[in-house]
């Protein structure tokens, strides 16, 4: 659901009265199109979360750490220099759109009291976040800039004097009259919950459903007056039961799940269409039913939107050397078959008497089998001529079969490599996770390097840890790099190490410590490592498995890239220990 004109009401007032005479402490950037606000009000210090993302735009308190780049964005340092350290004077809605108004007071360079407003426009694919100057009403700067080739109405930009979006002919929903209503109430019963939401501010379509709760909407047939008068009354004590709950500070924010337990909707009130189909979860604030939204539900997960351009750059690699392979394979396929070429040159040599210049075929007899056989000519060449042109025909396609051999078997490695890259996108459960797969998408040059302030914070290598049923530690790579640190650094000659058997996926190995591996370690160790593999989801995985002194890494192998010799093999169906890995 995205913010409504109610739920940004709700959300107002619940910040208005927590944030109002507090202190902005700190203010961080974790993405291009959202920030955290740290903030030291009287019941302790709090996060505001702040998002202008086209599909999850919102703001409400948090309560989980946002991990932050290493160094600030530009956009961070503005407002860094401009609010941070100043007071929130309030929190307010602007009527019942879904604008919110932070204003500040703080002090400039020179010692003076200024006043700035950060308003954060809550409104799809042109949300934004913009710092206003209060006193000359001029735009600071804004966390997206709108230019006039993007917007010939309403440009966001440095200097430009502020301007509110368009007004639409709507009446908001807490000042509307039940005559103005009634004029809405007079249409088709079955279109009346568009008329509510096309002539009052701030309703979703949910919401406008919601006003019609106790009407037969079912008929085709347009309202009479008496109709229309006594529709006007249901909608309208509905509306003022509404308004009556958002003075009173009345509310029930319910998040609805479905079987899974994963969240499909929330609002600040009870939606009785909703509460039919779905499992409700009450909680007593807006902020974190907000919070456990959009942090429990899979489309708006972090961890899935910020590995989403790595997803994106895998598979656009991966397609073009699927053709790649293919069309390699083919032509290699054609260059084998030019023995043929080598028979044409010979035949006609041999046989030069027998055409001439002008000629498009000769038939002559093939002296390997004694059969007719006709070859081509080129008109325009003398005999010899097309005899050289077979024979060249002839060198280059066995030039070909080791060249394409060649490049077909370093597309095939590579292929490998990315798919392996694949499973780890898919399998990241941290932040920290992708920024690893990152870099090591840009050093082996599949991604662009991004423009960063300040040195990278490096990360130590964590693979996950699992432990077996009789004891034994096995440890997971989370990535290519992560494999070969594993693999090479940490396990020792005596440790067993594990891999999923033609199919891509992460290095495990069991650490003995000078025990002998016992069968159940080894089944629970190859579960594992099918598990973190292309293969999790298939039955009977065969798994290899082999001493780690037989792993070797081929110099000038990609990360993660091995050979191994001795190997066994045993066949799983994946699976992971009942404990939770440690990351």
């Amino acid at each position: 659901m995205a913010f409504d004109g109610i739920a940004i009401r709700t959300i107002a007032q619940e910040l208005n009265s927590k944030l109002s005479g507090s202190k902005l402490e700190k203010i961080y950037q974790p993405e291009n199109d959202e920030l955290v606000l740290h903030i030291h009000s009287k019941a302790g210090n709090v996060k505001l979360y702040l998002s202008c993302n086209s599909s999850n735009a919102r703001l409400h308190l948090i309560t989980e750490a946002v991990p932050n780049p290493p160094a600030p964005l530009s956009f961070c340092m503005l407002l860094r220099k401009h609010i941070q350290g100043g007071r929130i004077t309030g929190v307010f809605q602007k009527d019942c759109e879904r604008i919110v108004e932070i204003p500040f007071e703080t002090i400039n360079e020179l010692g003076f009291n200024v006043s700035k407003k950060l308003i954060i426009e809550i409104m799809g694919k042109h949300s934004n976040i913009i710092l206003v100057d209060l006193e000359s009403g001029k735009i600071i700067d804004s966390i997206k800039r709108i230019s006039i080739d993007v917007n010939r109405i309403r440009q966001i930009l440095p200097g430009k004097l502020y301007e509110y979006p368009p007004a639409q002919d709507k009446i908001p929903f807490d000042l509307i009259t039940l005559e103005q209503i009634q004029l809405l109430c007079r249409c088709t019963p079955n279109k009346l919950a568009k008329s509510l939401l096309n002539g009052i501010q701030g309703l979703s379509p949910i919401m406008a459903e919601q006003l019609t709760l106790g009407l037969e909407v079912s008929s085709q047939v347009p309202y009479g007056e008496e109709e229309s008068r006594q529709t006007a009354q249901l909608v309208y004590e509905n509306l003022l039961n509404l308004r009556q709950a958002l003075e009173a500070d009345n509310l029930r924010p319910q998040v609805y799940l479905n079987r899974d337990g994963l969240p499909v909707d929330f609002h600040a009130v009870p939606i009785h269409s909703l509460e039919e189909a779905y499992l409700t979860k009450a909680f007593p604030e807006l902020s974190p039913a907000a919070e456990f939204f959009y942090s429990h539900r899979s489309s708006s997960n972090r961890i899935r939107q910020k590995s989403s351009d790595l997803e994106k750059a895998v598979k656009n690699h991966l397609d073009k050397l699927y053709l790649k392979k293919q069309r390699l394979s083919e032509d290699l396929l054609k260059a084998e078959n030019s023995e043929e070429y080598r028979l044409y040159g010979e035949l006609l040599t041999a046989n030069l008497h027998l055409f001439h210049t002008g000629d498009s075929q000769v038939t002559l007899t093939n002296y390997y089998d004694g059969n007719l056989i006709t070859i081509p000519l080129d008109k325009k060449l003398a005999p010899a001529k097309n005899a050289q042109h077979y024979f060249k025909k002839y060198g280059k396609a066995k030039t070909a079969v080791k060249e394409k051999a060649i490049q077909l078997e370093d597309a095939t490695v590579e292929i490998g490599y990315l798919e392996s890259l694949s499973v780890f996108v898919e399998s990241v459960n941290s932040v920290e996770e992708i920024e690893e797969l990152r870099s090591e998408l840009v050093e082996a040059g599949y991604l662009r390097k991004r423009k960063t302030y300040g040195k990278p914070v490096k990360s130590k290598p964590a693979p996950r840890t699992y432990t077996t049923s009789d004891g034994f530690r096995v440890l997971v790579g989370r990535n290519n790099k992560e494999n070969d640190h594993l693999t090479f650094k940490l396990a020792s000659a005596k440790d067993l190490w594990f891999h999923t058997k033609d199919i891509p996926g992460s290095h495990a190995v069991l650490f003995t410590e000078g025990r002998p591996a016992s069968e159940t370690a080894i089944f629970e160790a190859a579960a594992i490592a099918a598990s973190h593999s292309k293969g999790k989801d298939s039955e009977n995985v065969p798994v290899d498995y082999v001493p780690v002194k037989y792993v070797k890494k081929p110099a000038g192998a990609k990360p993660g890239m091995v050979i191994f010799t001795n190997n066994r093999t045993v066949y799983v169906h994946p699976q992971l220990p009942q404990e939770k890995p440690e990351t």
